[in-house]
């Protein structure tokens, strides 16, 4: 197990949700799902993050706040779309300001579909993000690039 995959730092924003997918963002956090015993912390710095959780829909507005968050990341990077909505657009899909899902802006690694998605399925995701950075991170060492 590498160093990211001990205490990777996560960023998460919400886009354009109805608020169900980040509050169970949040229970993530409480001592009954305590994803802090996979050594994951929170921050409010892209600059600091390693994976990016995002929920919600994106639209005109947030377009280009997801696209500057993403870009201030440093490699390699995650980005977990949580929630029906971030996943395709969600019911909102077909809305005059709904762009549709995270991937119309930014590439996605990991979908955690749901309404709301539950926070097993959210620690779930983010655990398989940590498998996906350590391989960015190995291709990154090897010259094969960054995504």
């Amino acid at each position: 197990m590498s160093y990211l995959q001990k205490s990777p730092w996560i960023i998460h924003y919400d886009a354009s949700s109805c608020n169900g997918c980040d509050i169970e963002v949040l229970a993530c956090l409480t001592p009954l799902y305590d994803v802090e015993r996979f050594g994951i912390l929170n921050t409010g710095n892209p600059k600091h993050a390693d994976i990016f959780v995002i929920t919600g829909g994106v639209n005109e507005m947030n377009k280009e706040v997801v696209r500057n968050i993403y870009e201030q990341m440093p490699h390699p990077k995650v980005v977990v779309a949580v929630g029906i909505c971030a996943c395709s657009g969600g019911v909102f899909r077909e809305c005059y300001n709904i762009s549709g899902g995270v991937n119309t802006v930014i590439p996605v690694d990991i979908y955690v579909p749901g309404c709301a998605a539950r926070p097993e399925s959210i620690i779930d995701g983010i655990v398989q993000a940590l498998g996906v950075l350590e391989k960015k991170k190995t291709a990154m060492l090897r010259g094969e690039g960054i995504a």
